[in-house]
């Protein structure tokens, strides 16, 4: 061993460092997550479908195969929509200004759109040139005449347009064409495909991970704080207290955590996102308080937890600065495994539709969509791709959690 390495190994942590490092499978496990927890955080901003929930589709693509591509006119909508900077439509999503028409094909005559809608082959729908091409100003309505308040008129190749401000603009119909050409004619491939609404899957998937994530992270939060409090309860001050926490803990584990989150659920009298959040959290503590309970009754014998005793510490003090800290190792391995245990619970919740309310998309409300959909043409991938991902994340959590098991093993060092 060299100088620096020597010096390196006195580092806090050194071994747990390199005894997780040599685990392959939690190596595994820990880019995967990693790799979630940047999808999520990016959102929007990597999503194909940067609308808000990814919900930007047509039934006339509905339960299309990955690879599947089609051509779309994209018509400006009759409403304003509020552009938001980067950063807020990370976050939130940035409303679509167009509403999209799968075609089969299309052609210009002068002022007029004729297209051949996707799957209805032989039908010609017509489409006013400059209504698709115009967003609508204070509320005009584009069905009356320029003299009655329309906001534009064609003579011959002309086109005079009564803009915001209402002075008149000119332009002519070869221009509008071309810009529509250019900017609301787009050919689209959906890679993984799209849903039974028309939906693209990859956008849908890619949102549900910060969904999945979420609810992980709160549920986590949650149960450390509720198992913390109760499990540190219970393994100091023992007695009386020591016995209603047991009972309580008892009554909760006899229950199956799905169960229980549901009761908790219809308890609340509502569904969305918040009571996932709530109702995952309230029964996942229960592996916490066992765990700080068990570690807090056998810690408060040592030596220095009777020194600060008798120097007259407060027992929140003695609990806070000297046991807990002691127990973070633990903790973090125990919370690494609720962790895949709530993204299971939201996914059963979620499937059962007592999650995750639509359009906002969530894995396990996709995977109860698919499952919809058994039996009918070109439906595997709703099933399969949620499920698929559903178990990867899990299993992550999972493999790194065992490594750090493995790695706050005292006697992993032996294997080194």
């Amino acid at each position: 061993m060299t100088m620096n390495q020597a010096e390196e190994s006195k580092r806090p942590g050194y071994y747990i460092k390199k005894r997780l490092l040599a685990n392959k499978p939690a190596i595994f496990g820990m880019v995967i997550i990693l790799l979630s927890l940047i999808i999520a955080l990016l959102g929007y901003l990597i999503m194909p479908d940067n609308t808000p929930n990814a919900n930007d589709g047509s039934v006339q693509i509905q339960k299309k195969l990955p690879g599947f591509s089609v051509k779309l006119i994209k018509v400006r909508k009759s409403i304003d929509v509020v552009h938001l900077n980067p950063f807020v439509w990370m976050f939130t999503g940035q409303e679509s200004v167009y509403t999209i028409i799968p075609v089969e094909s299309y052609k210009v005559n002068g002022a007029v759109v004729e297209y051949e809608e996707y799957g209805r082959p032989g039908y010609i729908n017509k489409l006013d040139l400059i209504t698709a091409v115009m967003p609508v100003y204070m509320g005009n309505s584009t069905q009356a005449s320029f003299a009655n308040g329309m906001n534009y008129e064609v003579q011959g190749e002309k086109v005079k347009f009564l803009n915001l401000n209402e002075k008149i603009e000119e332009t002519t119909l070869t221009e509008i064409k071309d810009q529509f050409v250019k900017k609301q004619v787009e050919k689209r491939v959906y890679l993984l495909g799209t849903d039974k609404a028309g939906r693209d899957m990859l956008s849908r998937l890619l949102f549900g991970a910060r969904i999945s994530l979420a609810i992980g992270f709160i549920a986590v939060v949650i149960s450390l704080f509720v198992g913390g409090i109760l499990g540190s309860l219970a393994g100091y001050f023992g007695g009386w207290i020591d016995t209603v926490v047991m009972w309580l803990m008892t009554v909760v584990w006899s229950i199956p955590g799905i169960m229980l989150v549901i009761a908790i659920s219809l308890a609340l009298g509502s569904k969305g996102i918040w009571v996932a959040f709530v109702a995952v959290g309230l029964t996942t503590w229960v592996e916490i308080a066992r765990v700080i309970r068990g570690q807090i009754m056998s810690i408060k014998e040592k030596t220095y937890v009777e020194a600060a005793k008798a120097l007259g510490l407060k027992n929140q003090r003695i609990i806070l600065r000297h046991i807990l800290p002691n127990l973070l190792g633990t903790i973090i391995v125990v919370s690494t495994s609720n962790f895949a245990n709530a993204i299971l619970m939201e996914a059963g919740l979620s499937f059962l539709g007592l999650g995750v309310q639509p359009p906002m998309p969530s894995w396990g409300m996709m995977v109860n969509e698919g499952f919809q959909s058994i039996g009918t043409k070109n439906s595997w991938h709703l099933v399969v791709l949620p499920s698929v991902l559903i178990s990867l994340l899990v299993l992550a959590f999972n493999l790194f959690g065992n490594g750090l098991r493995d790695a706050y093993d005292p006697q992993g060092a032996n294997k080194l």
